[in-house]
């Protein structure tokens, strides 16, 4: 379990680092294969692999900003900073997809054949081994520290050995006499980029946008184990993963006094705490229970 929430950020600061040298490796192997054989599938892989490496940087950016602790100016903390980053890394998802689908259109205008050899399936068989390694690892860790850009990064991943599993395929048509199968498969895989992007904004935005994070009867059924509470309502939540921030109004007997009413408020909040992970603070508004026609 970690001390702080400085302790969190920098173990995902150290895991995105080592996915950087990672994804790098794999990038310059298929960027550099593929433009030395002029197979635009291939190289359209390593570019795709390459925006991983520079959505990494973008990361590890984001998460400087979000281990910052709460300010004046940022009384609920920096943590957004970290669901801002993997917007930004969507965005350039979908601007290397234009790229691909540019070069695409080039080669079916003025068709050529690429070169293909067995070092071809080698390069693109290991960075698979590569990416899988990655993705599986990153998930893990993500979900483990409830890190936007641990899991959005791992989608993204996942998505490069789909686009490199079509890729092989395409070596192969190609192999067979088929040239005008690469620049397909190099739509295809800005198909694939443009969904991981969509998918990253999607999670992001939930986050982004303060969307509802808790079921309104599971905050209830908590409230009400507290002796004394009557009634709950105008529940709000929001927040990132493993940050939620929670607002409740809960009505009391009115002929109680203020100091147990206060003692029950505080009771509420710290059950809330105890049962549902990942709670950062509880604001809990006490008002006089009027009876429902």
């Amino acid at each position: 379990m970690m001390d702080s929430p400085t302790d969190k950020y920098r173990l995902i600061r150290s895991i995105l680092i080592k996915i950087l040298i990672l994804n790098l490796i794999v990038s310059f192997a298929k960027i550099g294969y593929g433009g030395f054989t002029n197979t635009l599938s291939m190289e359209s892989d390593g570019y795709h692999s390459l925006f991983d490496g520079i959505s990494n940087i973008i990361g590890i950016f984001g998460i400087q900003i979000a281990s910052k602790p709460p300010d004046r100016s940022h009384p609920y903390g920096h943590q957004k900073y970290e669901s801002l980053a993997s917007v930004f890394i969507a965005v350039l998802l979908f601007i290397v997809a234009v790229q691909i689908i540019s070069k695409s259109v080039d080669r079916f205008i003025s068709p050529s054949t690429p070169e293909i050899t067995f070092l071809s399936f080698v390069v693109m068989i290991i960075t698979i081994a590569v990416n899988l390694f990655v993705t599986i690892y990153e998930k893990r860790e993500g979900d483990k520290l409830k890190s936007d850009i641990l899991i959005a990064d791992s989608m993204h991943t996942r998505s490069d050995i789909y686009v490199s599993i079509s890729v092989i395929a395409g070596l192969l048509a190609v192999k067979g006499g088929y040239p005008l199968i690469d620049p397909i498969i190099a739509v295809i895989i800005s198909l694939f980029i443009i969904r991981a992007a969509i998918n990253i904004i999607k999670s992001s935005s939930k986050t982004l946008c303060d969307e509802s994070r808790i079921d309104e009867d599971i905050i209830c059924n908590i409230a009400f184990e507290v002796d004394g509470v009557m009634e709950c309502h105008q529940i709000r939540t929001r927040g990132t993963k493993g940050e939620y921030y929670i607002d409740l109004h809960i009505e009391v007997d009115p002929k109680m006094p203020v100091d147990k009413a206060h003692g029950i408020s505080h009771q509420v909040s710290d059950r809330i705490k105890q049962y549902i992970e990942g709670v950062k603070d509880v604001v809990v508004h006490t008002e006089p229970y009027e009876k429902q026609d």
